[in-house]
């Protein structure tokens, strides 16, 4: 797989996140959802600073130094990542590892775009107002990620505190909102843990 593929896969996956984010941020109220399957799956829109799957970053003090620090890790990963897959790629590595470090980077690159920019460009999501273009409710890379797949598969309210981060408020099994971008990360560690972890060793 040549390097022009990866980098050809890495920007169709970043356009699709961004063009479903940039969609959600666009049409719907913060908070809103819309019933795909009942019961099953709906596009629930929520925003997060920053960490997978709608998680929290705690801050200290009124500058989000957690936001940041996330970030700059990402924009390092992606770096370094970027550079790895590179050089593999001029190695002739097995596709599938390729594919899988490509899912990686364009999904760290799509919630860097969303922390990044989208605080300089939209305006605030609110419960009572749509975004809109040329707003600014944050500085350059304090913007939230926009996340929206939602699947409260049931309800199980006391369930073990152990288990809370599988849990939503309202006890509901799969809690966590999330992208496309952290679909591809999670797809992509998944599948070279089953499948690749020889090439890894």
């Amino acid at each position: 797989m040549k390097v022009k593929h990866i980098s050809i896969l890495v920007a169709v996956l970043l356009i699709a996140d961004q063009i479903l984010k940039i969609w959600v941020k666009t049409n719907m109220h913060l908070g809103e959802a819309i019933i795909v399957i009942p019961n099953w799956f709906q596009l629930l829109f929520v925003e997060n600073n920053g960490a997978a799957f709608g998680m929290q970053i705690a801050s200290a003090g009124s500058f989000d130094w957690g936001k940041l620090a996330l970030s700059i890790f990402r924009i390092l990963l992606v770096g370094g990542l970027g550079y790895y897959t590179y050089t593999l790629a001029r190695q002739k590595a097995p596709t599938g590892v390729l594919v899988g470090l490509a899912l990686i980077i364009a999904g760290a690159l799509g919630n860097i775009i969303d922390s990044a920019f989208y605080g300089l460009i939209f305006s605030a999501s609110t419960p009572a107002n749509i975004a809109e273009f040329g707003g600014s409710y944050a500085p350059f890379m304090m913007g939230k990620v926009v996340d929206m797949f939602y699947f409260p598969l049931f309800q199980w309210e006391n369930h073990p505190e152990w288990l809370s981060f599988l849990f939503d408020s309202r006890g509901y099994f799969f809690g966590p909102v999330f992208n496309l971008a952290d679909s591809y990360i999670s797809v992509a560690v998944v599948y070279m843990l089953i499948f690749q972890y020889k090439f890894f060793k």
